[in-house]
């Protein structure tokens, strides 16, 4: 989308949310069942949030009282900055993930093949924490975008406050910002749609063009009867 329409987005998509589209943004979000201890590490690092960041955190199902509580406390015993709680946004799930991404600035979250997919075609920082189970896959995912420098990476054991505000602050500086959402934007498909589309059309034609009587050899025989 060109800078109007992202523009008219993230207007549409601040609204919906109660959110400022004029504030830099931080998504985070561990995924429909959220993800415990990366919520416990963000709950860490409240205190040293920049200041004049909005955050719009995607707890998971039932996990969003905890981090409420958190949030309250922090504000209540003076660990944050008095108006966090008015920047500081909490939901437990949201099914309307288009709006969130069309208001983030970066996003910290697992590297899910799905989630790397859409940061990547929509040119978002990202602090990726691998889910902590399985092959490593996760980590693999988003490889290609961290070695293009469109964003880091951190195992869910090391991650920790300072990490958070690290990317925080990067958040907070519109030009590294700028360069790191470019990079991440060119490890990115945008055409996936029409890619396939393309493959179709290809595959199709070429099977029609192997079934002419005067060009079709056993092999392709064969092949016509499994298909």
């Amino acid at each position: 989308a060109d800078a109007a329409s992202a523009a008219l987005l993230r207007a549409e998509g601040a609204q919906a949310l109660g959110l400022d589209p004029q504030a830099p943004t931080l998504l985070i979000t561990g995924g429909s069942l959220g993800a415990q201890h990366l919520n416990e590490v963000i709950v860490a690092s409240l205190g040293r949030l920049p200041s004049g960041l909005q955050v719009l955190h995607l707890t998971g199902r039932g996990k969003d009282a905890p981090v409420r509580a958190a949030l309250e406390r922090a504000v209540a015993e003076g660990d944050c900055a008095p108006d966090l709680a008015e920047r500081y946004h909490v939901l437990d799930y949201l099914s309307a993930m288009e709006r969130a991404y069309a208001c983030a600035d970066g996003v910290i979250c697992r590297s899910g093949a799905g989630t790397v997919a859409e940061l990547t075609a929509l040119g978002l920082p990202a602090l990726y924490v691998p889910l902590p189970i399985g092959n490593g896959e996760q980590r693999l995912n988003a490889a290609d975008c961290i070695a293009a420098g469109g964003g880091r990476l951190v195992p869910d054991g090391e991650v920790s406050a300072d990490d958070i505000v690290s990317f925080t602050d990067l958040l907070a500086d519109p030009e590294a910002r700028g360069a790191v959402a470019e990079a991440a934007a060119s490890t990115g498909v945008r055409d996936g749609a029409a890619r396939l589309a393309a493959l179709i059309r290809s595959v199709a034609a070429e099977a029609r063009s192997g079934a002419a009587p005067d060009d079709r050899g056993a092999d392709q025989s064969a092949d016509q009867e499994v298909k």
